[in-house]
């Protein structure tokens, strides 16, 4: 396999270009020279990546004045909210 004489394969951040390090220290893409140490893809060290996570403060699904207007609701045999001017007994029936 000729693939492990040329040394790590990469794909450059700027132009997708495929190409493997030919075992350099430094892996600089052929076709643009981006230097890929310098990639944004990289990721932060773990110990900035836990400070911004516990740095951020956990917010209530549920507002406390949002929660005090919770209003019952009567439901009728099918599970819809019953409308307040609805009557089950004579629902249509004014003139009677």
């Amino acid at each position: 396999m000729p693939a492990k004489d040329l040394g790590s394969k990469h794909t450059c951040f700027k132009c997708s270009t495929k190409f493997y390090d030919m075992k350099k220290p430094v892996a600089v893409c052929p076709k643009c020279g981006a230097d890929q140490r310098e990639s944004p893809a990289l990721k932060a060290p773990p110990s900035e990546r836990k400070s911004r996570a516990a740095a951020k403060p956990a917010t209530p699904l549920v507002d406390e004045a949002d929660a005090a207007e919770v209003v019952d609701v009567e439901l009728d045999a099918d599970g819809d909210p019953l409308d307040e001017d609805e009557d089950d007994d004579d629902a249509g029936d004014d003139d009677a």
